[in-house]
């Protein structure tokens, strides 16, 4: 059985960069296409890089789920391969290599995946948020504000 390599940890992000790339998603989600447009326009080409790391922490840690009693199994390798791939397709791809494409991607899989139901995806991509900021937060303390 391959080993699975979905095991290390991903570095935190930025801060800003994960307040960037989701103001960007969710307003794509949101149809809002005035506001998207004004970030990509402020991001630039560095907002593909910030979506493929967004799509990274919100696909790797649902895909590498492991369903066997705490051992690897055919299940959790699978699932993981598929994460892995559609990580490639989005960095690869040449339909989602841009970042409307990546970020559509992102909230096709929060709609299909996170979200019971098709629950609110809005309200998924809100909590994915800020779980980004908090571990950002933590990995660079020297961006908390003192109140």
């Amino acid at each position: 059985m391959p080993e699975n390599t979905v095991t290390v940890p991903l570095a935190p992000m930025e801060l800003e960069d994960v307040a960037v790339a989701f103001a960007y998603i969710r307003a794509l989600q949101a149809d809002d296409i005035d506001t998207a447009c004004a970030v990509a326009d402020d991001t630039g080409q560095e907002l593909h890089r910030l979506l493929l790391d967004i799509a990274a922490r919100v696909i790797i840690p649902i895909t590498a789920v492991d369903d066997c009693g705490g051992e690897p199994c055919t299940h959790s390798f699978l699932a993981a391969a598929l994460g892995q791939l559609l990580l490639e397709l989005l960095c690869h791809g040449e339909c989602l290599a841009n970042a409307p494409g990546v970020a559509a991607t992102i909230v096709r899989f929060t709609e299909n995946i996170l979200t019971g139901d098709h629950g609110d995806v809005a309200d998924v991509l809100r909590q994915l948020e800020a779980a980004g900021m908090e571990q950002a937060m933590e990995a660079h303390p020297a961006h908390r504000t003192t109140a």
